[in-house]
């Protein structure tokens, strides 16, 4: 007898186990990436990327800087939010946020009927510390003015909220302090039925130079790109059918690249910014984002200024973001 080989066998056994450990592999990754979602084609209406330019240097330049500490700069911020969202038709509310005795603020823009299943939509409009935060987070808040105005030229068949956070950054983050922590909350006690939340984190900064993308597994590297040059959907793991959906919507609605993520929160990045507030209350929640740190070498830093943006792709994200708004609600 040849012991030099195993027998047929056990060769066969072995085989059928790396067929079924390849196929759960597989799985895995569509559940995880979800590849092939179908693209659901949309056209929604111009965005002005000199508009979303405005937004940011306001944001950045005259309400510099906009962290907790600075209460002044912060409660202009939140003023001009109500003045762009106003300005858009929305029916515009104040969230009180109560911190150490000091008083906060969540903007609130609702449209469309108010009963129904509950879209939200929200970014927060604080930095971090004494940076700029052009990219963190004045994007998102550019980007949720500017959905707004869409909105406003045509009523939404659902209703919607878009939501303007107040204490995201540290050392609110993570805790009960954040003013989507708050928010979440009431809508839970209210006992309202939220269909999705969608937090807006970081969606302007684009690299397309080879290797300008990073991730936090090494083996996202075989199912994602290497440049920087697209959006991501990033939810928790479970949340499948949500993610497909919206990325179907997002991706139909321009030229720009939509990746999604539907992994644990111990993979790093997963639930950094208000959607996790949502997830708490048992709410489906998802972060659209340029991928923050794992892209933008000015995260968190001086450098995160409104000229490093690129405001071209951040007006697809806003229509990708519409497309979402605007699709037919799902039973």
């Amino acid at each position: 007898m040849d012991f030099s080989q195993p027998p047929k066998r056990s060769r066969r056994f072995y085989a059928a186990l790396a067929i079924i450990a390849t196929a759960i592999l597989m799985l895995l990754a569509a559940l995880v990436c979800q590849p092939l979602v179908p693209s659901v084609p949309s056209t929604p209406p111009a965005v002005d990327p000199a508009k979303l330019e405005e937004h940011v240097k306001k944001l950045t330049v005259d309400f510099y800087p906009r962290s907790f500490e600075h209460r002044a700069k912060l409660e202009r911020t939140a003023a001009y939010i109500v003045e762009e969202f106003k300005a858009a038709g929305a029916q515009v509310s104040i969230q009180d946020v109560v911190v150490d005795a000091e008083h906060y603020k969540n903007v609130v823009a609702r449209f469309g009927p108010a009963n129904g299943r509950l879209l939200v939509i929200g970014a927060h409009y604080d930095s971090h510390g004494a940076t700029p935060g052009a990219d963190d987070n004045a994007s998102g808040i550019a980007g949720l003015l500017e959905l707004a105005h869409l909105l406003g030229q045509s009523e939404p068949a659902r209703p919607i909220e878009l939501v303007a956070y107040t204490l995201e950054e540290p050392p609110h983050f993570r805790s009960p302090r954040m003013g989507s922590v708050w928010h979440a909350r009431s809508l839970k006690e209210a006992g309202r039925d939220v269909e999705l939340m969608l937090s807006l984190e970081m969606i302007g900064y684009f690299s397309d130079r080879p290797g300008s993308q990073a991730y936090p597994l090494a083996a996202m590297k075989l199912g994602y790109p290497d440049r920087g040059n697209f959006i991501a959907l990033v939810g928790q793991f479970g949340d499948f059918g949500a993610s497909r959906s919206v990325k179907a919507a997002m991706s139909g609605a321009s030229e720009l690249p939509v990746y999604s993520l539907n992994a644990p929160s111990l993979v790093q990045g997963v639930d950094f910014s208000d959607h996790r507030s949502y997830w708490a209350q048992g709410y489906p929640a998802l972060m659209v984002t340029d991928t923050s740190f794992m892209r933008n070498p000015n995260y968190h830093r001086a450098g995160d200024t409104f000229d490093k943006l690129d405001y071209q792709r951040m007006a697809m994200v806003v229509q990708a973001v519409y497309a979402v708004a605007k699709r037919p609600e799902e039973t």
